[in-house]
């Protein structure tokens, strides 16, 4: 991020100017993800190719659209099966609460259980799109990604702080959830890059 304000200054952008334009790329990708998120099963390849981009802006490198849909063409290849799987466990949490509130003994335990295992689930989905690069696979991805949700709960609930802003927009006017949707990926990706730091 350092070497990335050196560029920005020897550029003659101001340190104002850069953060506006790292902000006002967050929403435009957030555009992108979510235009590439209406194949139901393809966010997690949307996200990776959502943080790639941002990492690549962060570090001035060279990226675009162009850029974006190679990624994401990339991440799906083993993206699809993680969307699948996601749905199936957010149906599966579902069923837990309906469970739960219609007095099954022992439901309101499993119910909670189970919303803390998706939640747990979406924290570790957003901290493996943040490192993805294409030659990656998903299984480890996922694996390592899991390790560090448990390991910095800092990170976690900042990272899980981004779903529930996103919520908020769209709950107050709908159309900012979707370049809010960059901001999250955002976060995740600082959060990651803090991570790889420490």
């Amino acid at each position: 991020m350092a070497q990335a304000r050196v560029k920005a200054r020897a550029r003659g952008e101001s340190p104002f100017g850069e953060r506006f334009a790292v902000f006002a790329e967050c929403l435009l990708t957030g555009v992108w993800i979510a235009v590439a998120c209406l194949g139901l099963v393809t966010y997690p390849a949307a996200f990776a190719a959502g943080a790639r981009h941002l990492r690549h802006r962060t570090g001035h490198l060279a990226g675009g659209l162009g850029e974006f849909v190679a990624d994401f063409r990339a991440a799906l290849r083993g993206g699809w099966v993680v969307g699948l799987a996601g749905w199936a466990a957010a149906a599966t949490v579902w069923v837990d609460v309906r469970a739960a509130r219609g007095g099954i003994p022992g439901g309101a335990f499993v119910g909670t259980v189970g919303l803390c295992a998706l939640l747990g689930a979406v924290v570790a989905l957003l901290r493996a799109a943040a490192v993805w690069t294409p030659d990656a696979r998903w299984r480890a991805l996922l694996a390592d990604a899991g390790r560090r949700t448990l390991l910095d709960p800092a990170g976690s609930f900042l990272i899980l702080a981004g779903p529930a802003v996103l919520a908020v927009s769209a709950w107050v006017v709908a159309p900012l959830a979707v370049p809010a949707l960059g901001a999250v990926v955002a976060a995740a990706v600082a959060v990651e890059e803090r991570s790889r730091r420490r």
